[in-house]
């Protein structure tokens, strides 16, 4: 199953033509509220380094592409309908937004940095909406439904306790279906000095503060302060940043980023998502808007910011809140090939400290009885089926099987 990353945020602050930037997609895009009324969902892609020049072969990608040395994997990309508050208790499109946000691995919470959206999410003039407050809102409400699922379940938690069931299992049972594990639950609850307090003496303030801490633990995200190119933004991403500096914030502009993007796709410009820079390939077919547009993103975003944001975001996400690591299993050690010989077929991203175990299971699962160990082919070495592996390792995987055959 691909990562999936969920756009949050209030409506009108970018988050369609963020997920179009992304994914080539072309969802509707309007200046009135609740444009998007159902999640949409589409492919993006997760960028990094490819290992085949390093090892001087002709890489043949099957799960995922590589441009100019570059690996593309792909990733789903949810847009998510904007929230108001009261979500929480199903207000709007509440339900079905926070379902949906809770089954994603990672939120990028979008935020009209521009300050141009007010606190119900409509247009007004810039610098009359408050970014740092519009945040607040949507955090507040994502909250309060972690909190609304402990308080409502408080007698099942008690009577799965007193039948024996530890609390750690109890509540982990309670946020189960929204991508919650028992690591999480056993990390919140000691981040909150709870875990040897008796669950029926936790007040209110316990199970919010437990509540506040699961959520970030559960759903890590970073901040998208996207319109940062419209004149005056750069005073709240300033404010933005200093106000939450304990998460991370990525200024972007979406806009810019979907103009790249069409204008690539129509062969006017050469330019890879992320990349610091474009070249115009056919200045003769551009006409004065799209040469003024052109010029303002390569001075007024890359020169200012270095790149869009966009894809540095949803690079963030991947590489550094779920912190995946890229790994290449082949079959073939000397030709880094699978059994029809694809060299350097597959790229595996596993959470950091998942093991040579893991990587079976997650190539096949009869790899797993027999696995004797893995072969690590940049240095040569063997390594048991416990080895955590690390980002960019090309490993063959040794069975049982493999050593009769």
């Amino acid at each position: 199953m691909p990562i999936r990353i969920g756009l949050i945020g209030k409506t009108n602050t970018g988050k369609t033509t963020f997920f179009n930037s992304a994914s080539l997609s072309s969802s509707e895009i309007s200046s009135y509220p609740f444009t998007t009324k159902k999640p949409e969902k589409a492919t993006a892609h997760a960028i990094t380094l490819c290992v085949h020049p390093e090892f001087k072969v002709q890489d043949q990608p099957n799960n995922s592409r590589c441009s100019d040395g570059w690996r593309f994997v792909p990733i789903e990309l949810i847009d998510l309908p904007g929230l108001i508050k009261g979500a929480w208790e199903g207000k709007g499109l509440g339900n079905q937004f926070l379902t949906i946000a809770a089954q994603s691995d990672a939120l990028l919470h979008v935020v009209d940095v521009s300050g141009s959206v007010d606190a119900s999410g409509k247009i007004t003039e810039v610098g009359a909406g408050d970014p740092i407050s519009d945040f607040a809102d949507i955090e507040e409400e994502l909250i309060l439904w972690y909190h609304k699922i402990l308080e409502g379940n408080r007698d099942k938690i008690s009577k799965a306790i007193s039948s024996g069931i530890d609390l750690v299992e109890a509540i982990t049972e309670l946020y189960r279906g929204i991508g919650v594990d028992k690591n999480d639950v056993k990390d919140a609850l000691k981040a909150t000095e709870l875990e040897d307090k008796d669950f029926d003496n936790f007040d209110a303030k316990d199970t919010k503060k437990f509540s506040t801490f699961l959520r970030n633990i559960s759903k890590p995200t970073l901040i998208v302060a996207n319109k940062v190119d419209i004149p005056g933004a750069d005073k709240n991403f300033d404010r933005l940043r200093e106000k939450y500096s304990d998460i991370i914030t990525v200024p972007a502009s979406a806009d810019s980023e979907l103009s790249l993007r069409r204008a690539e796709q129509k062969g006017l410009i050469k330019y890879s998502p992320g990349s610091e820079s474009f070249d115009i390939l056919k200045p003769q077919d551009l006409n004065d808007k799209q040469k003024a547009a052109l010029d303002f993103i390569e001075k007024g975003i890359m020169g200012e910011y270095m790149r869009t944001g966009v894809q540095f975001a949803i690079n963030i996400a991947v590489f550094k809140l779920l912190k995946m690591n890229a790994i290449y299993p082949v079959a073939n050690e000397s030709k880094l090939s699978d059994k029809k010989g694809r060299v350097l077929p597959d790229l595996i991203l596993l959470k950091d400290g998942a093991t040579v175990m893991d990587l079976a299971r997650e190539v096949h699962s009869d790899l797993v009885k027999g696995l004797l160990y893995a072969k690590d082919l940049r240095y040569g070495l063997r390594l048991p089926t416990s080895y955590q592996l690390r980002d960019r390792d090309v490993v063959s995987l040794i069975s049982a099987t493999m050593k009769k055959s």
